[in-house]
């Protein structure tokens, strides 16, 4: 298959332009003006997938500044730089809606995003799962300090703002400091941030109430923003799989605006085959005039902390030191005993789960609870207790099942997004998805195995979220557009991470353009940082 030039390949028009500056230079000649190019850019060939769903079509894509200016055929058409892409497909860059990758690009070594950028992904929304920061803009501040390999879009985060005014509290706000939560929740917003990002699985957002999450979407609602939320339970934990759902459904209701399930999945062997009474759940509210969504990373397993997967989450309120108090209380140890090993079996059990990060003690990541705990002649349960007592770990756990992903997969209101950040290459041993979600759907899911088309797979990763969180000028090839263009070759497009050697950029990105300045040539990065911080309204 063609692969197009490294260099800019001139049409016939820009070639007579250049040959009449250059007599102009010559003594004694009258001097001419060369003709100004119709575009700077043309990518010229290429299957056009415009990322709304529609078949693809042969065409031709002119790029001025960092907007789309034309599309079909171009060529009578000039440019400065033209691209020959024939038969390559030309897409809109992807929107990663959920992304833990705004510490990384608001640090000097990272922020050139190329584990991103490989993927194809031009967009990121960070402060997901209700954190993060409170203060964006001094976030944005952060973010733009050393330039941006791709766009980012902010949450406001709620465990965070509400850790800003309860601490670690496990109780009911007053009225007072409702106000105040709603008072850091409009500042942010105020900010441009896109919506309220919760996390009432984790502490202190599991404190909350439903109400008190409504309360604080309908702020973001205010300003057109939406609702995300890791939701309460992914499994049988407490309130289940399917009243969580109906939590997000209720906030989504009540308040008025977008919601959506993040990273959809059911959680363990006791929910396995739930993916049925999810969508037929999604389906009634949507009937009922209430807009939800989910979204959705393309793997059998998840990533979080030990704590967070297997500690209740009382034994959490107060913060660390309350928590190593109550390991240390006989009563209170034997009731979080307990509770660890119901954790590890709603999980699947010790063997399921493998260490990503765990700084105290390296040489722990790569292996698993099961193999750690007999090394050290204990149980899985006491294990967890001192790997937690001496500072937590980062973990995987191996527990969905492959009929659900692809039930949720196929559903026209489920984006793609790899709920992955971004780490030093090298460090521990990170799941797959940091560097790897887009190309290992598009390769796996699409190509080898037809679950959905590849239309239907780019609209999940472009023009759904743009809808979902309402960004009028991305996620589609059209004219007025944002140039944030992927150029991808079907035949080398793949992920090469696994969950065993995990650092490894993914390929067949061949071109890649980022507000309309190149950021990947010929597959190679070209350390252009043409990101932006987006803020809502602008």
């Amino acid at each position: 298959m063609p692969r197009p030039s490294l260099l800019p390949r001139l049409g016939a028009r820009r070639g007579a332009a250049l040959l009449l500056a250059a007599l102009a230079l010559v003594p004694g000649r009258a001097s001419l003006a060369a003709p100004a190019a119709d575009y700077d850019l043309i990518l010229r060939g290429g299957r056009i997938v415009d990322g709304t769903g529609n078949p693809w079509f042969r065409g031709d894509v002119g790029v001025r500044g960092d907007r789309i200016a034309a599309l079909g055929d171009l060529s009578d058409a000039s440019a400065a730089t033209v691209l020959d892409v024939t038969d390559l497909l030309v897409a809109p860059g992807f929107i990663d809606s959920h992304s833990h990758a705004g510490p990384g690009l608001a640090t000097p070594g990272l922020s050139h995003g190329e584990p991103l950028l490989a993927q194809g992904i031009t967009t990121v929304f960070v402060n997901p799962d209700g954190g993060g920061a409170v203060d964006l803009p001094a976030q944005q501040a952060a973010l733009l300090a050393d330039g941006l390999g791709v766009h980012v879009a902010q949450f406001v985060p709620h465990g965070a703002v509400r850790e800003a005014v309860l601490g670690m509290a496990d109780r009911p706000p007053t009225d007072a400091e409702l106000d105040a939560m709603r008072a850091l929740v409009r500042e942010g917003m105020a900010a441009g941030a896109w919506g309220l990002s919760s996390g009432p699985f984790y502490a202190p957002g599991s404190f909350a109430s439903t109400a008190e999450l409504v309360a604080l979407a309908e702020v973001a609602a205010e300003f057109g923003g939406a609702y995300q939320s890791h939701v309460r339970d992914e499994a049988d934990y407490g309130v289940g799989l399917m009243g969580a759902l109906d939590e997000v459904i209720t906030i989504a209701r009540e308040a008025r605006l977008p919601g959506v399930h993040t990273h959809v999945k059911a959680l363990g062997p006791s929910v396995w085959g739930f993916s049925g009474a999810i969508v037929a759940r999604i389906e009634r509210a949507r009937a009922e005039g209430v807009e939800v969504y989910t979204d959705q990373y393309p793997y059998l397993a998840s990533a979080t902390s030990l704590a967070a997967a297997l500690l209740p989450r009382w034994a959490q309120a107060g913060g660390r030191a309350a928590l190593l108090e109550r390991l240390d209380d006989a009563t209170d140890a034997a009731r979080i005993r307990t509770a660890v090993a119901e954790n590890l079996a709603r999980r699947g059990g010790a063997e399921r789960i493998a260490f990503r990060r765990v700084a105290h003690d390296p040489a722990l990541e790569g292996r698993r609870l099961s193999e750690v705990a007999a090394q050290w002649g204990t149980s899985p349960v006491e294990a967890t207790l001192r790997l937690v007592a001496a500072g937590d770990a980062g973990i995987i756990s191996f527990n969905m099942d492959e009929a659900d992903v692809r039930t949720l997969m196929r559903q026209p209101w489920t984006m793609t997004a790899s709920d992955g950040g971004l780490v030093p290459f090298g460090e521990g041993v990170p799941h797959p998805r940091n560097y790897g979600t887009f190309p290992h759907k598009l390769r796996r899911y699409v190509l080898e195995e037809g679950v959905l088309s590849f239309e239907d797979a780019v609209r999940s990763m472009t023009s759904l979220p743009a809808q979902v969180y309402r960004m009028r000028d991305r996620g589609r090839l059209a004219p007025g557009m944002i140039a944030d263009i992927v150029v991808l070759d079907p035949a080398t497009l793949t992920d090469r991470a696994t969950f065993t050697a995990p650092h490894q950029l993914a390929e067949g990105v061949v071109q890649l353009f980022v507000a309309g300045e190149r950021a990947i040539a010929d597959g190679r990065f070209t350390g252009v940082k043409a990101g932006r911080v987006l803020r809502r309204g602008e």
